[in-house]
């Protein structure tokens, strides 16, 4: 009755008994004949292989394109760095490049004029309303004294107003304080050049007669009168012509052959009587029509007769506007010390 109750034991050794025999006639097999007991085994092997295989692949692909991309990001950051650190590079050549020429340009009017000129650099703007003014940096110590005019190669900026030791300040022909002798270079017309106040950049031509021929596009220069400015340099621009009804004077609005908020180097005119630009810097329109003429002998009468009239003008206004520069510059100081 015992015998046949469950014991582990003996289902052991039942099992043991029968396999045997089993494992007996698998041992007989030949050995190209596969092992039917070891197959689910090498299967269950095999697919456990495969598994862990397919797994450390995926984690050895992802790491490597993990550390692919941790390599790129380096390199895009190093491509970028050199990107830019070239196009400052670039940027600091083309400067060089634009200083370059305008340096050239600057020495080139220096060897070829006969004025005495001092070069100096733009190194502040003055903030406050009341004065359209630029500081150099130039002052007594170079030599520089007030009334000495400032050009640059384009064109009248202004004149020293202000000087200092090491520094001066320039007064520019856009201030309201400011007066320059001009002549409107096609018909010699006379006039007196004045900023129009300190809200302004432009300018106006005053004690210009009534019956002067000016139009819009005429190009201003200095007259020369002053002894501060040399002769035939431009000035401005005639922007507008307006004759009133109830006046002599031409009422004729110039804008400025050169912006003064543009300017870094300039040049202070030391001696300027020297000189005398003519007609270099008229149009060229005019410079053929003058050439035209000069070719025939019985239009050459016509010139002639055109400009002599011009020599009135000239002398009409020579009186009245030489006064009025010269007081106007020497009370410029003036308004500056009752404002401060």
């Amino acid at each position: 009755m015992n015998f046949f109750n469950f014991d582990l034991k003996k289902l052991v050794m039942i099992g043991i008994v029968l396999a045997l025999p089993l494992i007996s006639i698998n041992m007989q097999q030949r050995p190209q004949e596969s092992n039917w007991l070891a197959k689910p085994f090498s299967l269950l092997g095999s697919a456990v292989s495969e598994s862990f295989y397919g797994f450390s692949s995926g984690v050895k692909g992802t790491t490597a394109m993990y550390l692919d991309l941790i390599n790129i990001k380096k390199h895009s950051e190093q491509l970028t760095s050199t990107n830019n650190e070239l196009q400052a590079r670039l940027e600091k050549m083309n400067e060089l490049l634009i200083e370059n020429d305008r340096l050239r340009g600057l020495l080139t009017f220096k060897e070829q004029t006969k004025m005495s000129l001092m070069a100096a650099q733009v190194i502040g703007r003055d903030l406050v309303i009341d004065h359209n003014t630029i500081t150099i940096n130039k002052g007594t110590q170079d030599g520089l004294k007030a009334g000495q005019a400032v050009i640059t190669t384009g064109g009248v900026l202004g004149y020293i107003f202000k000087p200092d030791t090491f520094t001066s300040h320039v007064m520019l022909i856009t201030d309201r304080y400011a007066v320059v002798d001009g002549i409107v270079q096609r018909t010699r017309a006379h006039g007196i050049v004045e900023g129009k106040s300190q809200y302004s950049s432009t300018l106006q031509l005053k004690y210009v007669e009534r019956t002067e021929d000016v139009q819009e596009g005429d190009l201003v220069v200095t007259g020369g009168l002053d002894n501060i400015f040399p002769k035939g340099f431009p000035v401005a621009v005639v922007d507008s012509v307006e004759k009133k009804t109830f006046s002599v004077s031409l009422k004729v609005d110039l804008r400025p052959v050169v912006d003064p908020y543009k300017v870094e180097e300039v040049f202070v005119v030391l001696q300027g009587n020297n000189e005398d630009f003519g007609d270099k810097f008229a149009p060229a329109s005019a410079t053929a029509t003058t050439e035209t003429t000069a070719e025939g002998a019985a239009p050459a009468a016509t010139p002639a007769a055109t400009v002599a009239p011009a020599a009135t003008p000239a002398a009409t206004p020579a009186v009245k506007p030489a006064a009025t520069p010269a007081a106007k510059p020497a009370a410029t100081p003036k308004p500056q010390e009752n404002r401060q």
